[in-house]
């Protein structure tokens, strides 16, 4: 796996239901934006508040897109291991390129209970399998742990590391060992790309901003002949990043969504005042910077 995926969320009408027809329109517009592919039911699909119908029904509008030459990745997050492979066996099915595998949500386990069920899971599933990184939201991967598993599961190729931290990526690019490194947090891609640690990136802004951290890409590739505009397109990059720490994920992600055309977003909470004004925020901040993002 090399090169930039998509992390996207998962369109809901007013009543809490996943909008295929809205997630379809949102796959095909990233599809002509550079992407090798994209990611589905993560953190930033909200796969906690998904059931496995609605997982199904996401898979399944995924493998349409691949019918175009358009690779997807699959969450298959639970808050277990009989679910988590229920999951894995659904995206399998519909083709998924890879899943992605994170620890159990909610409780706190120990690294040997990471070890034992990411092995468990692996073992129960044919394809392709990345660890994926989220201590944000659940217990994360020790870079130890994550070698381990690396080295004893023929088909755990890597890790999707969204902590925000290059430690695992690192200590993978140091030891050498054979294993796809994905960073999944947007504010350190830059730093990923400058120290030559990961292959790719599974990127949430990409969802809704593909322009941008393509060309970020881009920038990257061209080298010591771009790195002024490198420079220039993580510094707006990250400009946004701000706005949407001011939300929780992904609402912010949601906000520019509908910005750009895919829908009302539809979040799992009550939106307090401030919050209302914050994906205004982010609107506002869209509109003032519309033309500098919009290019490819």
């Amino acid at each position: 796996m090399k090169g930039l995926y998509a992390a996207v969320i998962t369109p809901r009408t007013l009543d809490g239901q996943v909008d295929q027809n809205a997630l379809h329109r949102l796959l095909q517009f990233l599809a002509g934006t550079g992407m090798e592919g994209f990611a589905v039911n993560g953190a930033t699909g909200e796969f906690t508040r998904t059931t496995l119908a609605e997982s199904e029904a996401a898979f399944e509008v995924a493998a349409e897109m691949t019918q175009k030459s358009f690779k997807f990745l699959a969450g298959i997050g639970s808050g277990s291991e009989d679910t988590t492979i229920r999951l894995g066996r659904l995206a399998e099915r519909f083709g998924a390129e890879a899943v992605l595998l994170p620890s159990p949500y909610f409780f706190s386990y120990s690294q040997d209970d990471l070890q034992s069920t990411c092995e468990a899971v692996a073992t129960r599933l044919e394809g392709p399998v990345l660890l994926y990184n989220l201590p944000q939201f659940s217990t994360g991967f020790a870079p130890e742990t994550t070698l381990a598993l690396v080295q004893s599961c023929p088909n755990i190729i890597g890790i999707k590391d969204s902590s925000g931290s290059l430690d695992t990526l690192r200590l993978l690019s140091r030891i050498g060992v054979q294993a796809d490194k994905i960073v999944g947090n947007d504010s350190v891609i830059r730093a990923a790309l400058l120290d030559g640690v990961c292959d790719g990136a599974i990127s949430g802004v990409a969802c809704v901003l593909p322009e941008l951290v393509s060309r970020i890409f881009a920038s990257r590739r061209a080298g010591d002949e771009d790195v002024e505009e490198f420079d220039r397109l993580c510094t707006i990059l990250n400009g946004f990043i701000a706005q949407l720490d001011k939300l929780p994920t992904p609402w912010g992600l949601k906000a520019l969504a509908e910005a750009r055309g895919f829908g009302v977003p539809s979040f799992p909470l009550t939106a307090a005042p401030s919050r209302v004004e914050g994906v205004t925020a982010i609107q506002q901040w869209f509109d003032v910077h519309r033309e500098t993002l919009l290019v490819m």
